[in-house]
C-alpha cells in the first residue's frame, strides 16, 4: 500500500517583490491556484492540510472549491520555516544565505520539520492521496528527506508557485519522488516563483 503526498506551492503573493512577510494572492496567484485545482480535480484525496499563512490559506480555498469532498485543515508543521542549519559539508555558495538566520529561528524549523516528516512521510495501511499546500523550503525538505540526501541539500530544491510534486511513501521501500516542480498545468505567462536565472 502506498500513501502519495501532492505537495504545492502557494500561488503568487500579492506585493511579493516588497519583503512583506504574507499576504493575499496576487490576481496571477489566484489564477495559478485555479490551474492547479484543475489539473488535480479527479484526486481521490482523503484530506488537505495548508498552511496557516494567508497566502497558503487563500491557495487551498481556491483549490478545494473544486473538491468539495474535503476542508483544508491548517497545520503548523508547513509553516514557512529554515529546516536546518549550516552544515560541515554545506558548498561555500550557500554561506550567505544563512547571514541573516537566527540560531533560534534554524533550531525551531529543525524541529517543525522532523514532526512534519513523522506526520506525513509514513506510510499507509490502505492507498492514500493527501495534499498538502506550503512553502518552498518545506517542500524542498520533504524531497530531500525522500532521497535521503544530505540535511543541507533542501537548499536549491527549488518549487514554482502551484508547481506541483508528488512522493510516493511506500511500506517496505523507500519513497519514491513521483514528480517534481511539475508545471504542465501552467502557461507560460502563469509560472513565477523560482529564481531569476533559473529556466522554467
Amino acid at each position: 500500500m502506498s500513501r502519495y503526498l501532492y505537495l504545492v506551492r502557494h500561488g503568487e503573493q500579492q506585493d511579493a517583490e516588497h519583503g512583506l512577510p504574507d499576504g493575499p494572492l496576487s490576481p496571477r496567484g489566484v489564477r495559478q491556484a485555479e490551474a492547479i485545482a484543475e489539473r488535480l480535480g479527479g484526486v481521490p484525496f482523503a484530506q488537505a492540510w495548508t498552511s496557516p499563512l494567508q497566502r497558503a490559506q487563500e491557495t487551498a480555498r481556491i483549490m478545494t472549491q473544486r473538491m468539495p469532498a474535503i476542508e483544508p485543515e491548517p497545520s503548523a508543521l508547513l509553516m514557512d520555516c529554515i529546516p536546518s542549519g549550516p552544515e560541515p559539508d554545506l558548498p561555500h555558495a550557500f554561506d550567505s544565505f544563512f547571514g541573516g538566520v537566527t540560531p533560534e529561528e534554524i533550531a525551531a524549523g529543525e524541529a517543525q520539520m522532523a514532526d512534519a516528516v513523522a506526520e506525513w512521510m509514513t506510510p499507509s495501511r490502505e492507498d492514500r492521496h493527501d495534499l498538502l499546500i506550503t512553502h518552498n523550503f518545506v517542500i524542498g525538505w520533504f524531497v530531500r528527506e525522500a532521497f535521503g540526501a544530505p540535511r543541507w541539500r533542501w537548499l536549491g530544491l527549488n518549487q514554482a508557485n502551484c508547481g506541483l510534486t508528488i512522493i510516493r511513501v511506500r511500506s517496505a521501500k523507500p519513497p519514491v519522488l513521483v514528480a517534481h516542480n511539475d508545471l504542465g498545468h501552467l502557461p507560460p505567462e502563469l509560472r513565477s516563483g523560482l529564481p531569476v536565472d533559473q529556466p522554467y
